[in-house]
């Protein structure tokens, strides 16, 4: 078991998450990472939407936006996969 925190300290997990990201993206390509992460992201949004969502943390703001947004970056790396192929 871990020891728990003290209260007041950030914990820099989104680091650790892009540099996740970023490692894959340079083993894998670029193109298959963002189709991997925006049907993550399609998936998840989706999942909150359900459970009531009304108003996102993400920039811009509303839910249908994000979900435009995370469409949009799957058709391009859907494209770029096609087109490295």
């Amino acid at each position: 078991m871990s020891a728990p925190r003290p209260a007041g300290v950030p914990d820099p997990v989104r680091f650790c998450v892009f540099t996740t990201v970023a490692l894959l993206a340079w083993i894998f390509g670029p193109p298959a990472i963002v189709i991997a992460m925006s049907l993550l992201g399609l998936w998840a949004y989706r999942a909150a939407i359900r459970a009531g969502l009304t108003e996102s943390r993400c920039v811009l703001k509303r839910p249908a936006l994000v979900l435009a947004y995370l469409a949009l970056a799957l058709a391009a790396g859907v494209a770029g996969m096609v087109r490295r192929w």
